[in-house]
């Protein structure tokens, strides 16, 4: 999906609040993956897909760049960062350790309510690996509402809040996985990760869904360093 047809999946906003709006649109966009390493973000098309003035824009881009979410190149471009393969490793091994215990977590204090919704993402993003011409950018979106589903249930603010800072770095790279191969959606050990973590949460296994998200985590940071998609997200730039 190219930049100018995720802006487009947002649709007009309301001019009250617009630079908070606009910041929290383009954060879920990141952070479901929407945007791609190396993507460039043009101020001015994305005033205009949004139906705003500059400055709401440009205040939101702002705090993008402070939360390292978005880069200002030499040449002044907006763009979402390419990551290093050692990068990559790092906050793979940070999610594994911090996502890990908010699955565990989840497992002890989820109610029904919580963990119907799992239930509901899981379910959808199963279905759509099922469909031979599946929409991979849904399915993006789907693995991150389900992820934050869990976190979510743990019941901890706060550990969502850092994971959610977490997941603007990790979203876009994960195009790199889900978003571009569509055999890794039917294929890829995805479906039964998720499938094994509310399993767990269900029987209250929190060492079981601790283990099934680092699973799902791993499995997709090696297929992408593998693969070298991170190597071609920088000929990208």
């Amino acid at each position: 999906m190219s930049v100018a047809d995720a802006l487009t999946t947002i649709g007009p906003l309301e001019r009250e609040t617009l630079g908070e709006r606009v910041y929290g649109h383009l954060r879920e966009l990141l952070m479901a993956g929407r945007l791609a390493p190396g993507d460039k973000i043009s101020l001015r098309a994305t005033a205009l897909a949004l139906g705003t003035s500059m400055m709401p824009v440009r205040e939101a881009v702002s705090r993008l760049v402070a939360d390292h979410a978005l880069e200002v190149t030499p040449n002044r471009a907006v763009r979402v960062p390419v990551m290093s393969v050692e990068g990559f490793r790092e906050l793979t091994t940070v999610r594994i350790a911090i996502e890990g215990f908010a699955a565990e977590t989840a497992a002890a204090a989820a109610g029904s309510e919580a963990i119907a919704r799992i239930a509901a993402h899981e379910s959808a993003f199963r279905a759509l690996g099922g469909q031979p011409n599946a929409d991979l950018s849904e399915a993006v979106r789907i693995n991150k509402d389900l992820h934050f589903a869990i976190y979510e249930a743990a019941g901890l603010p706060t550990l969502v809040e850092i994971i959610g800072a977490l997941w603007l770095k990790a979203g876009p790279v994960l195009n790199l996985d889900l978003g571009a191969n569509p055999d890794r959606l039917a294929r890829g050990g995805a479906i039964r990760f998720h499938a094994n973590a509310l399993a767990a949460i269900t029987r209250r296994d929190g060492a079981a869904a601790r283990a099934a998200i680092a699973a799902d985590i791993r499995g997709a940071a090696d297929f992408i360093i593998g693969r070298g998609g991170l190597a071609a997200a920088r000929d990208r730039a």
